[in-house]
């Protein structure tokens, strides 16, 4: 069983979550299951840049890369006017997805989710990052599957640096066409 807070910017408001867990239990007159799973989402940047921090009190970390994106480049996706400017293989993104993975290397493991993580051109680009799982919907799990087993990881840290280097989304793009 797990248990996943959305949206944590700071480690006071992760405590604060625990505590209603824990609080929610103790109302339900049971205790903390053995085993259980606590996580949350790293959806702004800010989640991202402090995860060492946060990976000591969680057992997993999910990057949203949907709100990551919106929050890290100032572009909601649901305005035309700047959708155009989120754009998750922007080099800004990627190197808040490997702080997350460097962050929390050793103390909790880390999964992207979002259409990011179901974009097979994203795919070797994120385990060179460190990323360790993707979340998709079922209707993309046979292609995601397919491209993480084509991945040599040996070639994908690498690609990531290479890229992380770059000056826009469009020569990451560019780069990963390349192969």
């Amino acid at each position: 069983v797990s248990v996943m807070f959305q949206m944590i910017a700071t480690l006071d408001e992760l405590f604060g979550a625990d505590e209603l867990l824990e609080q929610a239990i103790s109302r339900a007159g049971g205790r903390r299951p053995a085993g259980l799973q606590v996580g949350m989402m790293v959806e702004v940047p800010a989640a991202a840049l402090k995860a060492a921090a946060f990976a000591r009190h969680v057992d997993f970390m999910s990057i949203g890369t949907n709100d990551l994106t919106q929050y890290a480049l100032a572009a909601d996706r649901n305005n035309d006017a700047v959708a155009s400017v989120g754009d998750a293989f922007d080099p800004g993104l990627l190197q808040l997805i490997r702080a997350t993975c460097q962050g929390a290397a050793g103390q909790a493991s880390v999964s992207v989710c979002g259409e990011f993580a179901a974009d097979e051109r994203a795919t070797s680009l994120l385990l060179g990052l460190g990323v360790e799982a993707l979340s998709v919907t079922p209707p993309a799990i046979p292609s995601t599957k397919e491209a993480v087993r084509a991945v040599d990881c040996r070639d994908a840290r690498p690609l990531a640096e290479e890229v992380l280097a770059m000056d826009s989304a469009a020569a990451v793009r560019e780069r990963l066409h390349r192969g």
